[in-house]
Formats: structure tokens, C-alpha cells, sequence
């Protein structure tokens, strides 16, 4: 499964927002994730008003129970995190999104799998693809590298930095 990550405030123990990613992609490890591997952590321009721009990442790893029980982790390792859900779009600590779920559409109340903006934000599109390029969206049909690729084209971005 991927998880996108990102924030755009200072934390007080864990300092800038790339900071606040590193340490996150630990606790999601301490939460019972296997094998949780950090993409490159991005700084990237916000959605919606103007505010500081965020650091982003994915995480790489195993989670062995459903996803509802991993969302309810995600969302504690929030709240540890400082994170106080106020206005949409609005700065945070930290946001930890279930961008994938190994190949599987999951639909349930707060829950939507894949995340159903993400074939249309690089912040959390390029990541995946770096960590996982061959990933499947299992609604689109198409792997997480030709989404890519597809959302280059229409916004002209960089789709990986060199040697990812």
C-alpha cells in the first residue's frame, strides 16, 4: 500500500515539514507498517488559498489488516502529529493520505481507495510512481507511470527527478 504524505507548518519537536515527513514515515513503521520505504520528499505548491508551500512524499510498505483499521492509524498518527482538521486545504502539520491499497477499490464511509484525486495531483501522483511505477489504478486500468506521463502532458511538469 502507499500512503501520500505532506504538511506545510513547523512542528515543535520534529522542526521543518520535511522533518515532520521523515519522522511520520517512522511512525507509520511503529504503527505496524512492514518494510515502510520514503520517497523523495518534494516541496510543492498548494491547492486552494495561498499559504506556504508543502513538503510531500509517499510511503512504501505492508499492512496485513483491512483498510479501515490502517485509516483509523493514520488518522492517530495525526492527531499525535498535532494535526487539527480546520478548513479544507487549509496548512497542517501533517496529512497522511491511503493514496493505494495494493490493487484493490475500497469504498466506505471516509474512505475511498485509490485516493480519487489522484490521478490529477503530481504532489501525490509522482511519488507513487517513483516508489511503485508499475502499481496498477485499478479503476483507470493504467499503470502509475503512464498516469504520469498522461498528467505531464497536460500540465507540463517534470514527471521524476534524474535516477529515480
Amino acid at each position: 500500500m502507499v500512503i501520500g504524505l505532506g504538511g506545510n507548518r513547523w512542528h515543535g519537536r520534529h522542526g521543518r515539514p520535511e522533518a515532520v515527513l521523515r519522522a511520520a514515515a517512522e511512525a507509520l513503521a511503529d504503527a505496524g507498517l512492514e518494510a515502510v520505504r520514503l520517497s523523495r520528499i518534494r516541496t510543492t505548491a498548494p491547492l486552494g488559498p495561498r499559504q506556504r508551500r508543502f513538503a510531500n512524499a509517499a510511503a512504501l510498505g505492508v499492512w496485513r489488516g483491512e483498510p479501515l483499521a490502517l485509516l483509523v492509524r493514520l488518522k492517530a498518527i495525526e492527531r499525535a502529529f498535532g494535526r487539527r482538521r480546520n478548513r479544507r486545504w487549509g496548512p497542517r502539520v501533517l496529512d497522511l493520505d491511503l493514496l493505494a491499497f495494493a490493487e484493490e477499490v475500497v469504498r466506505a464511509p471516509g474512505l475511498a481507495v485509490p485516493h480519487p484525486g489522484l490521478s490529477l495531483r503530481p504532489f501525490a501522483l509522482q511519488p507513487l510512481a517513483e516508489l511503485w511505477p508499475g502499481w496498477r489504478h485499478p479503476v483507470l486500468n493504467l499503470p502509475a507511470r503512464a498516469l504520469l506521463i498522461r498528467l505531464m502532458k497536460r500540465r507540463a511538469i517534470d514527471p521524476l527527478p534524474p535516477g529515480s
